[in-house]
């Protein structure tokens, strides 16, 4: 069976965030994953993970102005020096909180706008990303997002975020694999899954289409599991849905997928 990461932005959602860890790790959890740690203090953060024994496997570099709609700055030119200082700061909480991969968010774009340029945009900032973080050991994500819950995201099919890693060609340059937001928009994940593997740095679940819990929806999650453990895969898989009917009584799929 994977190995399996609450992502306690979604998950949880009955307590305040601090006290999520604890949740997570009496649920059984040995590992989380959240959006955005910036709120609190990186060693406040660090603290939590040891006193519950869990690990921190992902968290998303700055967004820009999410409150104003915003999603990610990567691909967004004239940017530079904002993206930097996210970059910066997405160091600093990895490394107090020992966290192997942080997600750069692309960005939406203009629905008229010419793609080339904001491509463009995004690579420069993804090599400087990487070789940004290439030292401290630490992986740089980017995802692809379903058109339906984000319209107008950069990056939303499996083959465009594998281009533009081949393209920039780091070695600490991933795609982080989200089945739900591929199955939304592509399907064949078993098949897709098997191409870009070795490319592949994280994968994150949840039911289709309603983003509940993996044992709901037309997704056959024991068929994929059981191929990640065929395949050999050995890395988190982030439990990146919102509970139907509360955290906890929705963890019956873990023992019984």
């Amino acid at each position: 069976m994977p190995k399996f990461a609450a992502n306690i932005t979604m998950m949880f959602n009955e307590t305040p965030f601090p006290e999520r860890f604890q949740a997570a790790r009496q649920a059984g959890f040995k590992a989380v994953e959240f959006l955005f740690p910036y709120e609190y203090s990186a060693t406040d953060i660090a603290a939590r993970l040891a006193d519950h024994q869990l690990k921190n496997v992902l968290f998303n570099m700055p967004p820009g102005d999410w409150a104003a709609g915003e999603r990610g700055i990567a691909s967004l030119p004239g940017r530079d020096d904002e993206f930097r200082l996210g970059v910066d700061q997405a160091i600093a909480y990895a490394q107090t909180l020992k966290t192997p991969s942080v997600h750069v968010m692309a960005g939406i774009i203009p629905a008229e706008a010419q793609s080339q340029h904001y491509r463009e945009t995004l690579l420069a900032r993804l090599e400087y990303a990487a070789a940004q973080c290439a030292p401290h050991g630490i992986n740089v994500l980017i995802e692809p997002i379903n058109s339906r819950d984000m319209p107008g995201y950069f990056l939303s099919r499996q083959e465009q975020a594998h281009a533009i890693v081949q393209e920039v060609a780091a070695t600490n340059l991933k795609v982080q694999m989200d089945f739900y937001h591929a199955q939304i928009m592509e399907g064949d994940i078993a098949m897709t899954f098997r191409q870009y593997q070795p490319y592949i740095g994280h994968i994150q679940i949840a039911g289709v289409p309603d983003r509940h819990e993996p044992d709901s929806g037309e997704l056959n999650y024991a068929y994929l599991f059981k191929l990640l453990d065929e395949l050999n895969y050995d890395g988190w898989v982030g439990c990146e849905y919102r509970p139907a009917n509360g955290t906890l009584e929705g963890l019956g799929w873990m023992r019984t997928i």
